[in-house]
């Protein structure tokens, strides 16, 4: 039970966190682009990478991992937007902006999870 309080309150953060950071993104860039998700992701991603890596190799420990990864960063990033602003996208057809926006998402988040780790490795 401890475990799953650690993931809710984890939760109550990023996600609200992920909510004011596509408010704050989409109030300065008006772009059919969905930048506001993709900032979320990528900073989820850097934070997930980092988390992991310093819970596996570090000094973290399994349950600041729940808190911070599991918790925080579920909740801060979202395949589910993601995904359907793709969808949304492609149904438009805006299909350079859904391919850019798929690749840049992969590609990025991906990016930011080893820079995470890497950076967390770094440290311990």
């Amino acid at each position: 039970m401890a475990d799953l309080l650690l993931v809710l309150a984890g939760g109550l953060v990023g996600a609200p966190t992920r909510y004011a950071i596509g408010v704050a993104v989409k109030s300065r860039v008006h772009s059919v682009f969905p930048y506001g998700t993709l900032t979320a992701n990528a900073l989820a991603c850097l934070l997930l990478g980092f988390f992991v890596e310093a819970a596996t190799g570090g000094d973290l420990g399994p349950r600041p991992e729940l808190l911070l990864a599991t918790g925080f960063c579920g909740a801060l990033s979202t395949w589910s937007t993601f995904s359907y602003e793709v969808l949304t996208l492609a149904s438009a057809r805006r299909l350079a902006v859904a391919g850019g926006y798929l690749a840049a998402g992969v590609v990025i988040g991906t990016a930011l999870s080893f820079a995470g780790a890497g950076i967390a490795s770094a440290l311990w």
